[in-house]
């Protein structure tokens, strides 16, 4: 007999709704329609759009839908069941779903006695009211619905027969899926894995997970719930949300299809990781670099024993290949680096790997002990190796700087950098450009100065600036370490400088990424 098909699981995607209840983040319209087409052009199943009737955002955003094109995603508009003594058909949260574009329609209801008496504060039998009939009104009114049961398995420890009974009040309702919420975020994989088999069993409407992260096992719990029954997750991209977040998606997706052999309508992983880094763009947030699969240290390698071993099969130290889910595999270069660290971050830089390698290391080492760190500057690197091979001279010479930064009464400092640079040639440019800090006016000068030898300065953008205090002990005479993430619009790249004046280390970073550019528009002209 052939294979039965694996089981699909449906992704329902809350980044727009519940992600934007995180601290610090707000969506414009703008932003709720690019990353609605993200998640629809990835294969999300379901994408929560907002809460109708709201804020004027969300309002237009259900209003643009038509307008967005979506192929694959179908959007949900977000809604609470009715109010207490009201009926559905008179409550303006109903009408709003009811009236909005979207065909499906997750509304939710406290289904613990604990929340019922103590924060909705309405007789129990009352709310069972409010969830049966929320349901039925949206379905008269030609909603597809989702009841998502908060605080179900808080619910379910304490009161099990009343939070069973909030199920069975939207199912009567015509409930097209069992949203089972870990509302709080304090439950256990197994106590999560015992509920939903319980709901699965009793009810024949499909059930569905949303897990929040406050005890780090929103994924475990998913994933549990999966291999329970549950055929629907709901988290968002990232882990973004309220408190400690939802779960992620990009890990819960990841383990689903690869390890557990499950499929989702996402046709391949491969852009999961662009996926997670575009999202985190828009939300402007910096992605945390730790995160499982799409995260920059995912797949990062630091031991030079490691990076031996890996030389020789990835597996040894790889759980998954990283393209796998669009990510690359990154070799750290450190005081702990070896002949084999050395040898791989040649071959990932597309550099040949010469008997040099040994000056290498110690040239290395030694800019370590000063305080260096070319783990994540991949650039500063690179121009180290060309330059110890002869392969790059310096293409211009900074003659002199001189910075201004001036206060007057109460007004706000300006800073203003004046600066003096040659080219191999000896033509002089002698330029002052203003800033909103004494680095950002060298930046400026500096890119104003160069742009009339080299026009590729004029579309390098710094986009990243972190100084680190090498020795807190020494107070402000301290070394620091300056990096600088630069980027020309099309690939960016990350370049180190260390001296105890924060202006010069943030020179030497300013130098290696203008170098840098200039270096990789030569050889992209030549080849």
């Amino acid at each position: 007999m052939p294979e039965a098909p694996a089981k699909k699981i449906l992704i329902y995607d809350a980044t727009l709704r519940d992600g934007a209840q995180s601290e610090g983040i707000t969506f414009s319209l703008e932003d709720k329609q690019e990353i609605a087409r993200q998640l629809d052009a990835f294969g999300i199943s379901f994408i929560e759009g907002g809460w109708p009737g709201s804020n004027p955002v969300d309002d237009e955003f259900f209003a643009s839908l038509p307008q967005l094109g979506l192929k694959r995603t179908q959007v949900t508009a977000f809604g609470s069941t009715r109010r207490h003594n009201i009926k559905a058909a008179d409550d303006q949260n109903m009408r709003a779903l009811a009236a909005s574009s979207a065909q499906w329609c997750c509304i939710f209801g406290k289904s613990s006695e604990f929340q019922v008496n103590q924060a909705l504060r309405v007789p129990l039998e009352e709310n069972l009211a409010m969830i049966e009939d929320s349901c039925r009104y949206l379905k008269v009114q030609g909603k597809k619905v989702m009841f998502d049961a908060e605080h179900f398995f808080d619910g379910y420890r304490t009161s099990h027969d009343y939070t069973m009974k909030c199920l069975t009040a939207a199912v009567k309702g015509g409930a097209d899926w069992l949203g089972l919420c870990d509302t709080n975020g304090g439950s256990l994989p197994d106590f999560v894995s015992g509920a939903v088999a319980e709901v699965v069993r009793t009810y024949r409407v499909p059930v569905g997970i949303h897990a929040h992260n406050d005890s780090e096992l929103a994924v475990a719990n998913t994933l549990a719930a999966v291999e329970a029954g549950a055929g629907l997750i709901q988290g968002t991209i990232n882990g973004l949300g309220e408190r400690c977040g939802n779960a992620n998606l990009c890990s819960i997706m990841a383990d689903l299809v690869l390890k557990l052999g499950y499929r989702i309508d996402a046709p391949d992983l491969k852009g999961l990781t662009a996926l997670s880094k575009s999202i985190a763009e828009i939300e402007n947030v910096v992605p945390f670099p730790g995160l499982p699969f799409v995260g920059e240290r995912a797949f990062a390698h630091k031991g030079g024993m490691h990076v031996s071993a890996l030389a020789r099969d990835p597996r040894t130290y790889e759980h998954i290949p990283p393209e796998t889910v669009g990510n690359t595999r990154r070799v750290l270069i450190s005081d702990m680096a070896g002949r084999a660290s050395i040898a791989e971050k040649l071959k990932e830089l597309g550099l040949p790997d010469d008997q040099d390698s040994p000056a290498i290391i110690e040239r290395v080492k030694d800019l370590e002990a000063r305080g260096y760190q070319f783990e994540g500057a991949d650039a500063s690197f690179e121009l180290l190796v060309r330059r110890m091979r002869g392969e790059i001279k310096p293409r211009f010479e900074l003659k002199g700087f001189r910075l201004f930064i001036d206060a007057v009464g109460d007004a706000k400092l300006t800073s203003e950098a004046s600066i003096k640079v040659t080219d191999l040639n000896g033509n002089e440019e002698h330029t002052a450009a203003d800033g909103d800090g004494p680095v950002n006016a060298l930046d400026n000068a500096m890119r104003k100065a160069l742009t009339a030898f080299f026009p590729v300065i004029d579309r390098i953008k710094l986009t990243d600036y972190k100084v680190r205090v090498l020795d807190g002990k020494a107070a402000t005479a301290a070394a620091v370490r300056v990096l600088i993430r630069s980027t020309d619009g099309k690939s960016s790249w990350t370049t180190v400088g260390v001296s105890e004046n924060v202006i010069e280390a943030s020179l030497y970073a300013l130098i290696d990424s203008v170098e840098y550019a200039i270096y990789k528009e030569n050889e992209g002209n030549k080849s």
